[in-house]
C-alpha cells in the first residue's frame, strides 16, 4: 500500500511539475493597448475586423498582440514592417476566432520571403511558384510566406484568394494530426459526410470547368479545404450566393456557434 502511495505522489508530482511549466511557456496577451499604428492597419485593411462588434474587435485586438508575442516573425532578404505583423496576425486569427482560447501550438515562425519561391526555396531563378507553404521535416513548426503575396491580397477587397489564410487553414487542418480536407478536430460528426460529399462534388465541378473556385482546389481534399476557406472569408456573399451549401458547411466549421442547420446530402 505505501508503495503504490509513493507511486501516486510521484505521478502527482510529475503532472504538477508539467502543468507548471506548460502555463510558463504559453505565450500571454501584451500588457496594455494595442499600438495605434496597428490599430489604423486593422481598421483600414482587414475587412473582417470591420465587419464586427465593439466587444469582438476589442478580442480581436488582444488575440492578435497574443500571436505576436509568441511566434517570431523573420524577413529573409526583407525587412518586416509592421503592415506585414498585422496581415499574418489577422490572417492566422481570422480562421480561428470563433475559438476561444486557440493557439497555434504547430507553429514557432514565419518566413517571410520578399516574393514568390521555388520548392528549393530560392527566391532567384525558374520555378518560383509558390507564394506560401506550411513547413515539414527540418522546417516544422514554420511558415513561409511571400511578402509581395500577403499584401496583395489584403489589397484587393473583391479578389477570392488570400494565400497567408490558406497556409493558417491548413495549420488548422493540421490539428487532428493530418492536412488532409477533413479538420475532424472542429467539424462536428453529424456533418462529416455531408462535407466529404459536397467536397468531392466541388473538386469534380471545378476539373470539368464548370466552378469559379480557383482551379488549384481540385488539387487534392487538402487544397480544396484551404482554397474554399479562402473564399469564405473574402468574399462570403459571394460565396453565399453562387454555392450555398458550400458556404453553410463552412459556417458550421469555422464558426459552430451559429444556429444549427440542415443540410441535405
Amino acid at each position: 500500500m505505501n508503495f503504490l502511495l509513493l507511486i501516486l505522489i510521484v505521478l502527482l508530482a510529475i503532472f504538477l511539475l508539467y502543468r507548471l511549466l506548460h502555463k510558463q511557456q504559453t505565450p500571454q496577451i501584451s500588457a496594455g493597448p494595442i499600438p495605434p499604428v496597428y490599430l489604423k492597419i486593422l481598421q483600414e485593411e482587414i475587412p473582417f475586423y470591420q465587419q464586427l462588434t465593439a466587444q469582438q474587435q476589442i478580442s480581436f485586438q488582444e488575440r492578435l498582440q497574443q500571436f505576436l508575442s509568441g511566434v517570431k516573425i523573420t524577413g529573409v532578404k526583407t525587412t518586416v514592417a509592421d503592415l506585414d505583423k498585422v496581415l499574418i496576425a489577422a490572417s492566422a486569427i481570422i480562421p480561428i476566432f470563433n475559438f476561444e482560447g486557440w493557439r497555434y501550438i504547430n507553429l514557432h515562425e514565419i518566413l517571410l520571403y520578399p516574393d514568390s519561391f521555388s520548392h528549393d526555396f530560392e527566391q532567384q531563378g525558374a520555378g518560383r511558384d509558390i507564394l506560401g507553404m506550411v513547413g515539414n521535416g527540418s522546417m516544422n513548426n514554420m511558415m513561409i510566406l511571400s511578402q509581395y503575396e500577403l499584401r496583395q491580397a489584403f489589397s484587393n477587397k473583391t479578389g477570392k484568394n488570400n494565400t497567408a489564410i490558406h497556409e493558417f487553414v491548413h495549420l488548422v487542418d493540421k490539428t487532428d494530426g493530418s492536412i488532409d480536407g477533413i479538420p475532424n478536430f472542429i467539424l462536428d460528426k453529424q456533418y462529416l459526410l455531408p462535407w466529404l460529399q459536397r467536397m468531392q462534388q466541388e473538386i469534380a465541378l471545378i476539373k470539368n470547368g464548370e466552378s469559379d473556385i480557383n482551379a488549384y482546389g481540385a488539387s487534392n481534399e487538402a487544397e480544396f479545404f484551404a482554397v474554399v476557406a479562402e473564399y469564405f472569408f473574402e468574399p462570403p456573399d459571394l460565396l453565399h450566393q453562387k454555392h450555398p451549401e458550400l458556404y453553410l458547411l463552412l459556417l458550421q466549421i469555422f464558426n459552430p456557434k451559429q444556429q444549427v442547420i440542415k443540410i441535405e446530402s
